[in-house]
């Protein structure tokens, strides 16, 4: 532990993953780049728990993310001289499994490590039992409840809070193995220990789960997939990010010397907005409201973030489930040239009247993506594509049967026929289905030196509801007069991300004079006009005025999400970009 410039007193927590195949070495190098007291590690994307559903499939000792094994035996050594803690969601569906791997190498490196693990987010043996109580399990995006889905559950784990890790630190473990945490446990589980907060102090805790928030996805805190990138010194050695969190809650955000990559309030207000609805943001140990922070630049590659305010959670708890959809196959046809969108109904009318037709499927996607160019200067310029997907329980009928009657149109179709890639076989989905569970239902424990603790969640152990009160706040005025036809993007950023079957764009000014355009101008309307393949789904708008942004919610965008989306980009991470790139009319005075 230490302190910052102000001898205040902070714990530095270390995020050295943002996903399950994030960089190596970054644990290595956020060990020894540095001084920090925690280190940690988000790997659970909806996606990657039916990842290593299939992976214990085959082998009932896995379902664990096996590289972070890799990483723990790097810095092991180091983190328990250093008194290092590690706490890592890595355990996925196999906590205990992995925490028993994690002992092995321990011993094989002739290391004294304590080691814990938490377990009781998984509820799919309970799904039966829960549905009898009145659990219906409803998709948080449709409304539709479970027993209607179509498609077993694989996987059904909730979304555990903070207090395990906290009970795991105070008894002494130096590294905690999690299953299906919320991202930012990890990082709120420390700070308690450290400050040892209470259940009921909420800003400290809201502030602490907005660090979390911000650092959970690795260098995109610090650089990575920033809209402004040009801003950005080099991309050559990214450093990951660490926030050094105070006792009320308040951190700085920063990374370490010697480090590529860029930490500036842009930075940090993109990754804040980043997959996120309302600025209330949910977690089972707090309730963050995000429209209430101040974000502050104090130094270099250092933003202070303080102030935000909290409540209390709610009253259930968040599941991901993913369902067993059933078998995909998508091809694309290049179009190129003339004629287009007769080449395109042509191409796939002849190919579905050779299959058998379009109804023998259970859905069919055509999507033509007319990216060619009039009198194109070069060949792949004249290029527009035909992308259809089939989607089938039947394996056969979406699979190489499928593939080969698009070859054999090779000689016989549109002129030019030409495919993006090889015909493949089908592949398996999974339908990602967001619900809650009354939070009664939850039994977490911790399991340590041979002793299990069951963990209450905050919500059943008999709090006073606490209440936040939203600041007054004024927008600044539009400002008028002559307007220039410039891109959004170059006035504007944004980010975007995937919550299931549901994506979000936030959007952020630099100044309060282009927040008041902002605020003013991009209304759902606007949006749906600019982003003319939006306008068919429903749009929520959420203000963040202490940030200069704004937030939309674009429900079914993504269809049932993870790997059953047909789009090309079915994680929304190409949506913000897109919106930067449309032409607008904006008032001079701003580009000036």
């Amino acid at each position: 532990m230490g302190t910052n410039s102000s001898g205040q007193d902070i714990i530095r927590i270390a995020n050295c993953s943002g996903f399950y195949g994030d960089k190596l070495s970054a644990a290595r190098e956020m060990v020894e780049g540095g001084p920090i007291d925690v280190l940690t590690g988000d790997y659970l994307a909806e996606l990657t728990m039916a990842i290593l559903h299939a992976q214990k499939e085959k082998n009932p000792d896995a379902g664990y993310v096996g590289t972070f094994l890799k990483q723990v035996r790097d810095v092991l050594g180091t983190c328990l001289e250093k008194n290092i803690k590690i706490v890592s969601n890595a355990g996925g569906l196999n906590p205990k499994g992995m925490a028993k791997a994690v002992e092995a190498i321990a011993n094989e490196l002739g290391l004294n490590a304590k080691i814990a693990y938490i377990d009781g987010d998984d509820l799919l043996p309970r799904l039966g039992e829960l549905g009898a109580a009145g659990e219906e399990f409803q998709n948080i995006d449709t409304g539709k409840a479970l027993g209607n889905a179509d498609g077993q559950p694989v996987t059904a784990n909730a979304y555990l809070g903070a207090w395990g890790i906290k009970r795991a630190l105070d008894d002494g473990a130096d590294v905690v193995i999690c299953p299906r945490v919320t991202d930012a446990a990890v990082i709120i589980g420390p700070a308690a220990w450290k400050f040892n907060w209470q259940r009921n102090d909420f800003d400290a805790l809201a502030g602490t789960l907005a660090a979390g928030h911000i650092i959970e996805c690795g260098v995109q805190a610090t650089g990575g997939n920033y809209a402004f990138f040009q801003e950005v010194p080099s991309f050559t050695n990214m450093g990951f990010p660490i926030a050094e969190i105070e006792a009320d809650g308040s951190f700085t955000i920063t990374k370490h010397p010697g480090t590529d990559g860029l930490v500036s309030e842009g930075t940090l207000k993109a990754q804040l907005l980043y997959e996120i609805s309302s600025p209330a943001y949910l977690n089972p140990d707090v309730t963050a409201h995000f429209d209430t922070l101040k974000i502050e630049q104090s130094g270099v590659d250092r933003v202070r973030v303080s102030g935000c305010l909290g409540s209390s959670p709610p009253p259930s708890h968040k599941v991901c489930l993913n369902i067993q959809g059933g078998f995909r196959n998508s091809m694309e046809i290049i179009l190129s040239g003339l004629d287009v969108d007769e080449k395109a109904k042509l191409a796939a009318d002849t190919l579905f009247a050779s299959v058998g037709g379009r109804d023998q499927f259970g859905e069919v996607h055509e999507q033509i993506i007319h990216s060619g160019k009039a009198d194109p200067a070069t060949n792949e310029e004249s290029f527009s594509y035909l992308r259809i997907t089939v989607k089938s329980h039947d394996q056969k009928l979406v699979g190489r049967i499928f593939s080969a009657k698009v070859v054999e149109l090779v000689l016989a179709n549109i002129p030019g026929f030409a495919t993006r890639a090889m015909p493949g076989d089908a592949t398996p989905y999974v339908v990602h289905w967001p619900a809650l569970v009354d939070s009664k239902y939850i039994s977490e424990k911790v399991h340590f030196a041979g002793n299990t603790v069951e963990i209450q969640p905050t919500s059943q152990i008999g709090l006073d509801e606490m209440f936040y009160q939203k600041p007054a706040v004024t927008i600044p005025e539009a400002p008028r007069g002559e307007t220039v036809r410039i891109a959004f993007g170059r006035l504007f950023g944004t980010r975007s991300g995937d919550k299931g079957g549901c994506a979000n764009i936030g959007v952020w000014a630099r100044s309060d004079a282009a927040y008041g355009f902002l605020h003013e101008f991009l209304s759902v309307e606007k949006l749906k006009e600019l982003m003319a393949d939006a306008a068919g789904y429903e749009i929520e708008r959420y203000e963040l005025p202490n940030i200069n942004a704004l937030n939309f919610n674009i429900r079914g965008i993504l269809g049932d999400g993870v790997s059953s989306s047909t789009r090309i980009d079915g994680q929304g991470k190409t949506l913000g970009e897109y919106l930067r790139a449309k032409m607008i009319d904006a008032p001079k005075v701003l580009i000036d």
